[in-house]
């Protein structure tokens, strides 16, 4: 538990660094697997810049997991359950997003999360553009990072209501690609990126604001021009490509 712990606690410094732009004062949010029943997630309030782990608790998932049966429920009730879902009684409230943590970490592989509001992407979610982002690409390296394309959630209420549409949104895109989503993009919101290591998640949250700062100096000039489908095939299909992921990852 440890291990995973100050694992999640790394990520999230690398994460709130005020010079990537992706997190400031207490946005954003974290979470690792501890093992097969609870996940550790970033308690509310906390700054990922300087997250330390008595600002980590952890939670039993299966509590946590069956509030997304429920489409809507009062926030004290919410609250109340992610209070019980505590391991240790005296640790700090979890994140109200630990809802949709809870479930990508249960997703094959995925054994940590990272959630920001990246300055450049958030433009383009904030925009008419964010499904055209979410859903091309434009470049070789946006592919191998960010996946040949990711999950478009139209914006919902922090919590519950958004958790149960990422749960929703992520499955459609698991039928569709059968992969798991490298990046998770809320209109009006923000990204969630799920891996299975920590640099895995913070490389795609990077390219990511990459990607988004491109987009939006090519829309200036009438772009962006994407990728075609074949293009885009090509890149995720080269062994060449597949070896530099296992090597970074």
């Amino acid at each position: 538990m440890h291990d995973a712990i100050a694992a999640l606690v790394a990520l999230s410094r690398e994460i709130g660094r005020e010079d990537r732009g992706l997190a400031i004062l207490a946005e954003g949010n974290t979470s690792a697997r501890v093992n097969a029943t609870q996940f550790a997630v970033k308690a509310s309030g906390a700054r990922l810049a300087s997250l330390t782990e008595a600002e980590v608790t952890v939670c039993d998932a299966a509590r946590v997991l069956t509030l997304l049966d429920r489409k809507q429920l009062p926030d004290e009730q919410v609250h109340r359950a992610l209070l019980e879902a505590r391991v240790d009684p005296r640790a700090r409230k979890p994140s109200i997003e630990a809802l949709f943590h809870a479930w990508l970490l249960t997703l094959e592989g995925v054994n940590f999360v990272g959630h920001c509001h990246p300055l450049h992407v958030n433009q383009i979610l904030c925009s008419p553009r964010a499904r055209d982002f979410a859903e091309h690409r434009m470049f070789p390296d946006e592919i191998v990072f960010c996946g040949p394309a990711s999950v478009y959630v139209p914006y919902a209420d922090p919590g519950l209501p958004l958790a149960w549409q990422v749960r929703e949104r992520t499955k459609d895109f698991l039928r569709e690609h059968g992969r798991v989503p490298r990046l998770i993009l809320l209109q009006n919101h923000g990204v969630i990126a799920p891996g299975g290591s920590p640099e895995a998640v913070l490389a795609a949250l990077l390219m990511a604001e990459k990607a988004a700062a491109i987009f939006a100096g090519a829309a200036a000039m009438g772009g962006p021009t994407f990728l075609l489908p074949q293009h885009v095939e090509r890149i995720t299909t080269r062994p060449d490509e597949a070896e530099r992921q296992r090597r970074l990852f």
